[in-house]
């Protein structure tokens, strides 16, 4: 029987979603800068009694109505280790009756009997970093599996009976649109129920970014950026795939259930090495190390340093914020419930961005992103962190 949550409320203060950090990766790719931890697989079960620690910890069990274990490569946990991941999330936030159960996985790690093991504890949906199906792509984001693994891994899933969610990424140096309108086709043709689609970021401090820097890469222009996102935005929709989010596109009534928690601003739990949380107002991010997160874990010292808590205009700005992400945008009648701010008063200071054509505010009364918007969605974000609500 699921038990009764111990404390109640809306769910931007009481979590219905958890997210569950696992770092371990065989091979850093030269864009990433998330908390992982490369070659370190001897630490993995001592990791998991950190897991088991931190989540007995918050004073559960909760029920959720999602599950996403995230990473690193969750996918690259031995058998024996997933069923226990399997087991804690179960034990400490059962799944509520048709939730979501995501894990991540990379294609040279996931294969049949790890995936039929995923369906028989509770998954019901796997996220796979294709990012291309261009070796010469692949090899420049130094990625680890071969081109041709990606389809391997996603015929797996579907026989397990797990719904699949394929990651690409566009703007990789040497990358033409031609080739990446390959990408889009072939991923539409092995019948995901969702992709997403990000433009390649170089994080300051990556192998990637460095390259750039001395001159050793050379990145695409933002006019080629731009066309590939526009092509993006063009022929997902034509194939099948509706535009929900600025990079996710999804079948109808598959979209991720669990990254819409974030883009609502509402509550969620999160365990793990480097994991972030956002429960009862308060956001708060774990210690990036995984020495010092196994360590403290298991002595039951604090896991991250005390949480930032948002307040009147500055929660709304960010709620905003988020909500822009969807392609819906911030509801009229959504907004002030969450928010205690009416929608309309957020407008006020957005001017000039909605008059460049960038924000807009629909018939519904949804203020959203134009097209051309979600191409300067970075633009956007600064503005209306920085001024809406305030003066016209």
């Amino acid at each position: 029987m699921v038990p009764e949550p111990i404390f109640n409320g809306p769910p931007w203060i009481v979590p219905r979603a958890v997210y569950v950090h696992v770092p371990f990766c065989a091979h850093r790719c030269g864009y990433c800068d998330f908390a992982i931890a490369v070659d370190r697989e001897s630490e993995m079960a001592a990791y998991l009694d950190a897991l088991e620690m931190e989540a007995g910890r918050l004073g559960g069990p909760f029920p959720v109505d999602t599950w996403y274990v995230g990473g690193g490569t969750p996918s690259l946990l031995p058998e024996p280790l997933l069923a226990r991941l399997g087991g804690l999330l179960a034990r400490w936030f059962p799944l509520a009756g048709g939730g979501e159960a995501t894990l991540e996985a990379n294609p040279e790690s996931f294969g049949p009997q790890k995936a039929r093991l995923l369906r028989g504890i509770g998954f019901n949906r796997v996220s796979i970093g294709i990012q291309s199906f261009s070796q010469g792509s692949l090899d420049a984001l130094t990625r680890p599996h071969r081109a041709d693994a990606s389809a391997e891994a996603v015929e797996v899933a579907r026989n397990a009976g797990l719904a699949v969610s394929a990651d690409l990424i566009f703007g990789v140096p040497g990358q033409d649109l031609s080739g990446w309108e390959a990408d889009i086709r072939r991923v539409a043709s092995l019948g995901p129920s969702h992709v997403s689609a990000y433009g390649l970021t170089y994080e300051k401090g990556t192998p990637l970014e460095r390259l750039a820097r001395s001159g050793k890469v050379l990145p695409l222009s933002d006019d080629l950026e731009g066309a590939m996102y526009s092509l993006a935005m063009d022929l997902l929709p034509e194939l099948g795939f509706c535009q929900y989010e600025i990079s996710n596109y999804s079948r109808p009534g598959s979209e991720s259930r669990h990254n819409a928690v974030y883009w609502a601003n509402h509550a969620y739990f999160g365990i793990g090495m480097g994991a972030a949380r956002y429960v009862g107002g308060e956001r708060a991010t774990n210690t990036r190390d995984l020495s010092d997160y196994i360590r403290k874990a298991l002595a039951g010292e604090p896991l991250s340093r005390p949480g930032e808590r948002l307040e009147g205009l500055e929660a709304a700005r960010e709620t905003l914020y988020l909500n822009l992400r969807r392609t819906r945008g911030a509801d009229p009648l959504e907004f002030p419930d969450r928010t205690g701010v009416d929608l309309s008063r957020m407008v006020n200071g957005l001017g000039r961005v909605i008059d460049a054509g960038l924000l807009e505010v629909a018939p519904d009364g949804c203020l959203r992103l134009t097209r051309r918007g979600r191409l300067l969605a970075d633009t956007v974000a600064g503005e209306v962190l920085a001024r809406s609500g305030g003066p016209a």
